[in-house]
C-alpha cells in the first residue's frame, strides 16, 4: 500500500506570512519522508467540513507549483478540481505545465464540483448537477485529446475548442497505452462518477466509509461492461486519520486503520491527520507508511 498526505487546511499559526514556509516544510518533509503522493483541496472558499468559509484557502495549482519546486520525488495532485472552476482548455494547458515543470509528477485530480457558496460567492456559474457532469464528460475528452496532441477541433455541447494545442506536452505518464499524467476521478457515485472512472479515468478517488467494498465493486461493473481492465484504476481512497488513531498517539491503531483499506481493495490511502505543520507529524505518518508498504490490497 501507498501513503500519501493531504493538506485541506492552511491554518496555520503565524498568519498568512507564514503559510509558505509551513507548506514549504510540510512538501520537503513528506518528499524526503518517502511518501508516495502530496494533494491539496482545489477550492475557492475553505469547505465547511474542514472550517469557516472565511478561513485560508490558497488556489490548488499555485499551491501545487509552489510544493513543486520544494521536491524531486513525491506526486501531486488535487483532491480534486471542480469542472466548473477552470475552462478545459485552459486547465489541460495548467496540468501540463505543472507536468512539465515536477518531470512528470503531475495527477490531474478532478471531479463534478460540488460547492456553491463559493462559487455564488465569486460569481462562477454553478450549473444544475446533470450538466456538471455532462461538462465533466466532454472536459475529460478534451483533457485527452490535448494529452495526445490531437489538434483537432472539438465542437462539443458545452465547449468549442477549434485548436487544442497543447505545448510543451506533459512528459509523465500512466503506461505505453496512456503516455500522459494519471487522471484520477474524485467522487462515489454508482451511476455516473463510477463510470466515468472506468471509461476515462486512471485512478479513482473514494472516501473511507463502510460501503467502499460496494463502490468497488460496482467499478468492477462497470469495467466490465466497458471492457476495461480493472486492475488498470488505481485504487485510492481519502481517510481521515482522529486523534485515536493518529500514528503519533498509536502507531498500531494506524496500522490497523490502513491495514482494514487494503483489506477493502485500496492501494494508495491519501491521510488527513491533524497538525501536519508539526514537525513529528510527517515522521510518525512516514513510519506507518514503511510498516503497511508491503500489504497487498484485496480484491473483490
Amino acid at each position: 500500500m501507498r501513503i500519501g498526505l493531504t493538506v485541506p487546511s492552511f491554518k496555520w499559526p503565524g498568519g498568512p506570512g507564514q503559510i509558505g514556509e509551513h507548506l514549504a516544510r510540510i512538501a520537503s518533509t513528506a518528499d524526503q519522508a518517502g511518501l508516495a503522493s502530496l494533494w491539496v483541496m482545489d477550492h475557492f472558499f475553505q469547505a465547511r467540513n474542514n472550517g469557516r468559509p472565511e478561513d485560508p484557502m490558497l488556489d490548488g495549482y499555485t499551491a501545487l507549483s509552489f510544493a513543486a519546486a520544494h521536491t524531486s520525488r513525491i506526486s501531486l495532485g488535487t483532491l480534486c478540481t471542480g469542472v466548473t472552476y477552470r475552462h478545459p482548455g485552459l486547465l489541460g494547458k495548467l496540468i501540463t505545465s505543472l507536468d512539465v515543470l515536477s518531470k512528470g509528477r503531475t495527477y490531474l485530480g478532478i471531479g463534478a464540483a460540488w460547492y456553491e457558496e463559493e462559487h455564488t460567492g465569486l460569481g462562477v456559474p454553478f450549473p444544475p448537477v446533470a450538466e456538471r457532469f455532462e461538462r465533466l464528460e466532454e472536459t475529460l475528452q478534451i483533457i485527452l485529446k490535448m494529452f495526445s496532441d490531437d489538434q483537432t477541433p472539438h465542437l462539443g455541447r458545452h465547449y468549442r475548442l477549434d485548436r487544442p494545442l497543447n505545448s510543451p506536452p506533459p512528459v509523465g505518464r500512466v503506461d505505453a497505452d496512456r503516455p500522459h499524467p494519471p487522471i484520477l476521478i474524485g467522487g462515489s457515485g454508482e451511476r455516473k462518477t463510477l463510470r466515468l472512472v472506468a471509461q476515462y479515468g486512471d485512478a479513482c478517488n473514494l472516501f473511507d466509509t463502510p460501503d467502499l467494498p460496494r463502490k468497488l465493486t460496482v467499478l468492477r461493473e462497470h469495467c466490465a461492461r466497458l471492457g476495461r481492465p480493472y486492475e488498470a484504476i488505481e485504487k485510492t481512497a481519502l481517510t481521515n486519520f482522529p486523534w485515536k488513531d493518529d500514528p503519533r498517539n498509536d502507531p498500531k491503531a494506524a496500522v490497523a486503520h490502513l491495514t482494514r483499506l487494503a483489506g477493502w481493495g485500496i492501494e494508495h490511502a491519501v491521510v488527513a491527520m491533524p497538525g501536519i505543520h508539526r514537525p513529528d507529524a510527517i515522521a510518525a505518518l512516514a513510519k506507518v507508511a514503511e510498516e503497511v508498504a508491503d500489504v497487498p490490497p484485496q480484491e473483490h
